[in-house]
């Protein structure tokens, strides 16, 4: 495939190269005062802190920005370019979040050391935001932006499970072409193109207290009766079906001589189609109705599925191998991602038939931990891929 810069007689890919490269040196900067703005998802005026940055950065020629107000979570941010009303047949969306895993006071460190930068979001996913920005603001320098029909989105509660942004990030979503997602880049640059499904409830168990010496035969010990609802529950696990069950938390009882009345636990399970997570979803509910039924409990089931799976389709590989191309011409890799086991927003989105792709954030390692850290190097490289992409697909 020649560069796209070869079939540009205006040399408009040049023009928009050499301006993202005049940016390379805004980026770390921008960077380290995102990533010192701590933006914890349960934090709602941190991460409205963030927003209030984003909104800064973002002052672009050529968007316009519109804030969701959050209800129990942080606020979420949508820009837009003139053409996106347009073009709604070639409207994209460029999306990320703006919220991070990390309490106040838990990881807040900025630590450059030779090509790596450790700190809490630079990989999830603050470093995919200062990409988004950069290519952007390098084709607004050459008045390209103002063109192109996108959208560029970032929500404030994707690590919580993005369960009040989804409504009207779909909304916004319905029709595109496309959706890129600026999560943390992989080893390899590979391109992420599928995600499982994720799902998530809470389960009570409600039995009878009683005193443990004297009148054990009146209670009904809740605790036992969630003993056996976890047991069974995580026989659904099916690896050849790419199910799984896992419960991660157990609470219950008062003390060691009462019969508890009362015992909780939460599942997070993960699966590879929607039918398969309705199965795991029926598969909780028939074992609290036969589990409670046997030992008198009750037993409620509360929450499901909260993100569909990202599915590989003709359309998504499309996708993948037009932001490949534009990779390849940026030096970083093209490969493929094997199936990953985590959601994003790129389920969001892929749930109302939009083509996505993600992982096309910068590359490193560590997300959800105080080891983070991104390639300093593979920030410029996404930029450029960024800038390829947007411009050939323009073209085509």
């Amino acid at each position: 495939m020649s560069d796209p810069a070869d079939r540009d007689s205006d040399g408009l890919v040049a023009r928009a190269l050499a301006a993202a490269q005049r940016r390379h040196a805004e980026m770390l900067p921008l960077l380290e005062r995102w990533v010192r703005q701590n933006s914890f998802s349960d934090a709602i005026a941190n991460v409205n802190a963030m927003g209030a940055l984003l909104h800064e950065g973002f002052a672009l020629d050529g968007l316009s920005v519109e804030r969701i107000p959050g209800e129990g979570v942080g606020d979420h941010l949508v820009w837009r370019t003139p053409a996106w009303d347009r073009a709604p047949d070639a409207r994209q969306m460029l999306i990320g979040h703006h919220d991070t895993v990390f309490p106040p006071g838990t990881f807040e460190v900025w630590e450059p050391k030779g090509d790596i930068l450790r700190g809490p979001g630079v990989l999830d996913m603050k470093g995919g935001l200062v990409v988004i920005r950069t290519a952007l603001a390098a084709l607004a320098d050459v008045g390209a932006l103002t063109a192109l029909p996108l959208a560029v989105v970032s929500v404030g509660d994707e690590e919580i499970g993005s369960r009040h942004s989804s409504a009207f990030v779909q909304g916004l979503a319905r029709g595109a072409k496309a959706a890129l997602v600026f999560e943390a880049g992989r080893a390899d640059d590979v391109i992420i193109t599928q995600r499982k499904g994720t799902g998530r409830v809470t389960v009570h168990a409600t039995g009878k207290a009683a005193h443990a010496g004297n009148h054990h035969a009146e209670g009904v010990n809740a605790i036992w009766a969630l003993a056996r609802f976890v047991d069974r529950v995580q026989r659904l696990t099916d690896y050849d079906a790419g199910l799984t069950v896992n419960v991660g938390l157990i609470e219950g009882g008062s003390t060691a001589n009462t019969v508890p009345a009362q015992a909780s636990c939460t599942i997070d399970f993960r699966y590879l189609s929607a039918e398969a997570g309705q199965v795991a979803v029926h598969g909780f509910e028939a074992a609290a109705a036969e589990i409670g039924a046997d030992t008198g409990a009750g037993i409620e089931v509360v929450g499901g599925i909260r993100r569909l799976p990202l599915q590989r389709t003709e359309a998504s590989l499309a996708l993948y191998r037009a932001y490949a191309a534009a990779a390849r011409g940026a030096g970083l890799g093209d490969g493929e991602c094997p199936l990953i086991g985590g959601g994003s927003d790129a389920n969001t989105v892929s749930a109302v038939g939009v083509p996505a792709i993600d992982g096309l954030g910068p590359r490193g390692r560590g997300f959800h931990t105080h080891d983070e850290y991104i390639e300093i190097s593979s920030l410029a490289l996404r930029v450029e891929a960024l800038v390829r992409y947007l411009l050939a697909d323009a073209e085509a």
